[in-house]
């Protein structure tokens, strides 16, 4: 019998956390302590945060302070990820505070702020992140079109858009696509030459399992290595990314263990976990 006490973790950081309302449908529990408790039971080490309602705001500078507050008490499992939008006065003051307050990360919003591919203030903004060492997060979507509100006139982010950013000469931007399905990461990934494709990083929530098996695919053929845990709590579930990767085949999680990546590693323990426990 596996040991009820054994702490397997699942990944050291989810990347696509956020924290606050959300202006289009109510949430559930939207709080730090909340999302502190669901990352302990997901055996997720830490998250970076983002203020969900701040995406929707003109000025980010109110909600990156509202983040500050609200994360605080928690500084040691949740890290902030502040809005930077680099076409609004005293951008790069937000930034240096960004910096200064330990943030791993920034979020920009280019769907929402109206911005086309090679926008010349994106552009800023990634040689800005690059000499900061800082990575710039991107959402492709917030829900499902599905699902969206007639009120929420934004589309999803283009590949063309994320191929700019990642193309711009002597960057040293690295940049995680958030939210993004198989065919918009293969459209970024394929369209990028193999030193561009090493500051690319994407979250797998958004991408399908069986009976489809992109996943499964992508790890194949893109490599385990450019993924990462995006969770995209609370408007998803936290349990989607760590039953993609429980479905991994045998073979894939052989041929991705080599890469040292939290995926593979995640997958062997589960399964080793499944069978001692004979299920």
């Amino acid at each position: 019998m596996t040991d009820p006490n054994k702490h397997t973790r699942f990944a050291s950081v989810d990347v696509n956390c956020w924290i606050g309302a959300y202006p289009f449908r109510e949430i559930p529990h939207p709080d730090p302590d909340v999302l502190v408790r669901v990352l302990a039971r997901e055996k997720i080490e830490s998250a970076w945060v983002g203020h969900l309602a701040g995406a929707f705001h003109r000025d980010p500078a109110p909600s990156n302070r509202a983040l500050q507050k609200a994360l605080a008490p928690h500084a040691a499992v949740l890290k902030p990820a502040p809005i930077i939008r680099p076409d609004w006065p005293g951008w790069r003051d937000e930034l240096a505070l960004a910096k200064a307050s330990g943030a791993p990360a920034v979020r920009a919003y280019p769907m929402q702020w109206g911005y086309g591919p090679g926008h010349a203030a994106l552009s800023d903004l990634a040689y800005a992140c690059g000499q900061a060492g800082l990575v710039l997060l991107l959402t492709v979507r917030f829900e499902d079109l599905r699902q969206r509100h007639s009120l929420d006139t934004a589309g999803d982010l283009s590949a063309a858009a994320v191929r700019a950013l990642a193309r711009l000469p002597q960057s040293g931007c690295h940049i995680i696509l958030l939210s993004a399905g198989r065919e918009l990461i293969e459209e970024v990934h394929w369209g990028l030459t193999v030193q561009e494709q090493q500051r690319v990083w994407y979250d797998f929530g958004w991408v399908w399992g069986p009976p489809d098996n992109h996943f499964e695919l992508l790890l194949k053929t893109i490599s385990a290595g450019r993924f990462v845990v995006g969770s995209s709590w609370p408007l998803r579930l936290t349990q989607q990314s760590r039953a993609l990767v429980a479905l991994l085949s045998n073979d894939t999680i052989e041929r991705t263990l080599a890469e040292g990546s939290d995926i593979a590693r995640s997958a062997r323990e589960h399964a080793s976990d499944v069978g001692e426990n004979g299920s």
